[in-house]
């Protein structure tokens, strides 16, 4: 039995940026539980599983159009610290969450604080770069 598109499956995963550097793993841990073509996972991850038998195992690379886009520089803007709490004090590399115009929040990476503004970067901390995953699908779960 292969996973196909629909199906639930459990996977187990590690993630390893282009050096190697493991930057997250289901090793464990329960493995992640999602259905294929859900739009919970990225579309790379979840292209790979597809055509995967249980116990089976294999190494990806999925580019960053298929994984947290591209780094877009329109997403980093400054922010007036005029116009945060007075109890607002994030340090470089804090991830704060900020209320776009519509209400939705959104995280947002603090990468230098002046003295009259914060440069934020509301790019997921992953776009722009290569991933590499060690997949073992774990089992396709009977619905």
């Amino acid at each position: 039995m292969q996973a196909n598109p629909g199906d639930r499956v459990r996977v187990h995963y590690t993630l390893k940026d282009a050096d190697g550097q493991v930057i997250e793993s289901s090793n464990g841990q329960e493995p992640l539980d999602f259905i294929i073509g859900g739009g919970t996972i990225i579309p790379g991850f979840e292209k790979a599983v597809v055509g995967m038998k249980p116990s089976e195992t294999k190494t990806i690379k999925v580019p960053p159009e298929e994984a947290y886009g591209l780094h877009d520089e329109k997403k980093i803007f400054e922010f007036d610290k005029k116009k945060a709490p007075a109890e607002f004090d994030p340090r470089v590399g804090d991830t704060v969450r900020m209320h776009r115009a519509d209400g939705r929040q959104v995280p947002v990476t603090v990468t230098a604080v002046t003295e009259k503004n914060f440069l934020m970067d509301a790019n997921h901390p992953l776009a722009g770069k290569e991933l590499i995953f060690d997949l073992e699908l774990v089992e396709i779960v009977k619905q």
